[in-house]
């Protein structure tokens, strides 16, 4: 990450340097300290952290400290996802160590390879030339549609979810999720998605690898290139519905940025940016598909998806466990269900 594009980091939470320099020695081949850890600022769930040594850069993420929902923060399938999808060819970056010994740091965590490049924080693309901006858009869409033809079993992640009903299962957990965090309230329009998501589920039930959470600023671009260097964050990634997890990407088109980078809004002509209709076509194509006739579902889903995730943050904020500052997000929350319902009714 540069400093241009990425969150500066910030002085972290109190590490034990001493126990977590004394694991990396243990682990991570080549390790030579002394060590240097500092935190970078942005995100919401897993705390990271870039880690400095003499001959190399890593990064480490771990699970928050405090009380945690049951499942959530899931750090082991984090890594092992990430070292599946490195044998494959996948851009991510090179996990070299996984704890599981809360003894260590206080909380289990990974260590992976820091891919140096561009973090975009903005779907606009900013400081990018407009003649190739269609470029960056055609690279965030090719690896989504490569990472949906990926044969799951080659890659030893048979296990890495249940194939099959996959929208059901993830209603019911966002919705449990929901409606069980009493601290963080009600909103009448997720009330309503509750009871409409499960009576709408398509017929279609495709499996494959999803991450569940892909977005611009979740890639590491080629510093100059159109070109994505690493896929980040997989704390969501599961065996899925690829158009499920087309449609949270595409669900830039249909928001402004409010917790990610939004394109509602903005004159698409004008930045030479691909329209929505356009981008489908791209992914269908890449897909073999002739169209996705459940669109709006999918992306009625994620809008629900994602507001849940922000009202389990919000929680979060209120139990003292969030990491960053999210008091902007939070009050997006309103906003997001009733784009959810809108799409919905």
């Amino acid at each position: 990450m540069d400093a241009q594009s990425a969150a500066a980091p910030s002085s972290g939470d109190p590490f034990r340097v001493a126990a977590l320099e004394t694991w990396m020695r243990r682990h991570v081949d080549g390790y030579r300290g002394p060590l240097q850890i500092r935190r970078f600022s942005g995100g919401q769930s897993n705390p990271t952290y870039e880690l400095t040594t003499p001959p190399r850069h890593y990064v480490l993420r771990c699970k928050p400290r405090g009380q945690l929902l049951k499942g959530a923060h899931a750090i082991d399938r984090e890594a092992r996802v990430m070292q599946a999808l490195d044998g494959s060819g996948f851009p991510v970056p090179r996990v070299v160590g996984l704890c599981m010994d809360e003894a260590v740091i206080g909380a289990w965590f990974y260590v992976m390879d820091m891919v140096e490049g561009r973090i975009f924080w903005d779907a606009t693309f900013p400081g990018v030339a407009a003649e190739v901006r269609p470029r960056y858009f055609e690279a965030m869409n090719l690896a989504l549609i490569r990472l949906h033809s990926l044969d799951f079993q080659m890659l030893g992640l048979q296990d890495f979810g249940r194939v099959g009903h996959y929208l059901e299962r993830q209603i019911r957990r966002w919705s449990n999720q929901y409606l069980e965090d009493a601290a963080a309230g009600r909103d009448p329009n997720m009330d309503r998605m509750v009871e409409w998501l499960p009576r709408h589920i398509p017929k279609d039930d495709a499996s494959s690898i999803v991450h569940g959470d892909f977005r611009c600023d979740n890639l590491i671009f080629h510093p100059v290139e159109p070109r994505i260097l690493a896929v980040l964050d997989w704390e969501l990634s599961t065996l899925g519905h690829p158009l499920a997890d087309f449609a949270y990407h595409l669900m830039m088109y249909r928001v402004p940025p409010i917790g990610i980078a939004g394109l509602a809004g903005v004159d698409l002509g004008a930045l030479n940016i691909p329209s929505e209709d356009d981008y489908v076509a791209m992914y269908c194509r890449g897909t073999h598909r002739a169209a996705i006739p459940d669109l709006k579902f999918y992306l009625a889903f994620n809008l629900f998806r994602f507001a849940a995730i922000v009202h389990g943050i919000k929680g979060r904020t209120l139990r003292g466990t969030a990491s960053g500052d999210t008091t902007a997000l939070i009050a997006r929350l309103p906003q997001l269900a009733e784009l959810a319902w809108s799409l919905a009714s």
